[in-house]
């Protein structure tokens, strides 16, 4: 068996593309170990403080804006979310049984306190009130006073009844003593005697039931008067009125239509003073106290409504952690029961701290901090900040007052020479 190679340069093909590959991986090595060691020396200047402190005061100056910190007094709040609630709701309900005839609102309508909002057919109400007038008039008659007055005053022992009964004695009377006379002389039997006392024991007992039954004719005369009465409120029964000012929020009914006792007709909210109720952190509930001020934003409203604490839970719910507290808020009339509002409950007014520009604070790694300006240079300083707002940000550890920070940093260096701006 024969092997056949190829020839290249007066080698084999084979030795020179071993060659080849030997030379092509040497030139890699070389450069993999240069660019470690150029890596390894930008590493080691740039982890140099006074290398970095020497670029930096190389540099030329920049122009910065700065600002002082300021001492400001500001309030301490609890912020916490809630919902305007109606103060009052109230479901009006018939009290009688009976046909609207009248029904003056609709969704939405607004009323006054007192103001008729619906009706119930009054004929029937009318006419047992004639009922009860005339039973109350012949009551009076059986008492011998006028059937019109309010007056029902009566002297039972001038009632036609007593009268009668008090003759029907006084007769009875007069024939016992006469007998007893005669039967004393012995001129009249026994017996006669006794008949005269037994109808005198009549007469008594006449005359105390004739005063009796003016007794009961002066309860069925009170009785009258107050089905009277009755009559008369169920009358005033079949029209329903505003309890207060405020707006319907719901309609239940219809004209025409028959309802029952006590069913639904209108559902009325009132509308001014609204409820805020609040939502206060477990956390948070020992710094809220009924009195306190609260400011109110409602979504999509970019105007601060005011109120004061008014009622506050007396528990703290477990399964939420939270405790409920109200306000009263005025609503000029923009504001509506069920709306979204953030609340700032404010717990301590006039608090005196320090205040940075929010620019001028740099946030890396969870860390803020801010550039001093001190004898023309930038000093990174690490801070710890409180509240937050749009045009200022609190700062509790880090600088003090007069400190020349550094606003809109930008990539200042620690030592950079810099230059306030005119």
């Amino acid at each position: 068996m024969s092997l056949r190679m190829q020839w290249q340069n007066g080698r084999p093909l084979h030795v020179n593309t071993f060659r080849w590959f030997h030379q092509q991986k040497r030139t890699y090595a070389t450069w993999l170990i240069g660019a470690v060691l150029c890596t390894a020396v930008s590493a080691c200047t740039s982890n140099d403080p006074a290398a970095a402190r020497q670029t930096s005061e190389s540099a030329p100056a920049k122009q910065v804006k700065t600002v002082a910190v300021e001492r400001r007094m500001v309030e301490r709040t609890v912020d916490v979310l809630g919902s305007l609630a109606a103060y009052d709701q109230a479901t009006l309900s018939t009290k009688i049984p009976g046909r609207i005839a009248r029904l003056t609102v609709d969704f939405g309508s607004l009323v006054e306190q007192g103001q008729i909002l619906a009706q119930i057919e009054p004929r029937d109400y009318q006419l047992q009130v004639q009922q009860a007038e005339a039973a109350l008039a012949q009551a009076r008659v059986r008492l011998g006073l006028p059937p019109q007055g309010t007056n029902d005053d009566v002297d039972s022992e001038r009632t036609a009844i007593v009268r009668q009964a008090q003759a029907l004695l006084a007769d009875a009377r007069q024939k016992r003593e006469r007998l007893a006379t005669l039967v004393e002389k012995g001129l009249i039997a026994r017996a006669d005697f006794d008949s005269a006392e037994a109808a005198y024991n009549v007469a008594l007992g006449r005359l105390q039931d004739a005063k009796d039954e003016i007794h009961n004719r002066q309860a069925i005369l009170m009785q009258r008067r107050a089905e009277l009465e009755i009559a008369r409120q169920r009358l005033a029964d079949t029209v329903i009125r505003a309890p207060f000012d405020g707006n319907i929020q719901t309609r239940h009914a219809s004209i025409g239509e028959y309802v029952a006792a006590s069913a639904p007709v209108v559902t009325l909210v009132r509308m001014n003073p609204l409820r805020l109720r609040a939502e206060v952190p477990e956390r948070a509930a020992a710094q809220v106290q009924a009195g306190q001020k609260i400011r109110v934003m409602i979504e999509g409203d970019p105007t601060p409504y005011t109120g004061v604490v008014t009622r506050m839970g007396p528990v703290i719910n477990e399964q939420t952690r939270i405790l409920l507290v109200e306000a009263d808020v005025r609503n000029p009339g923009t504001l509506r029961p069920g709306a979204f509002a953030r609340v700032a409950i404010v717990t301590t007014e006039a608090v005196p701290i320090l205040s940075v520009p929010p620019q001028a604070i740099v946030t890396f790694a969870g860390l803020e901090k801010v550039w001093l300006v001190q004898d023309g240079r930038a000093i990174e300083k690490s801070i710890v900040t409180g509240t937050h707002t749009e045009s200022w940000v609190e700062v509790t550890d880090g600088v003090k007052v007069g400190d020349v920070i550094v606003v809109t940093p930008g990539n200042l260096r620690t030592g950079q020479a810099v230059t306030a701006l005119q």
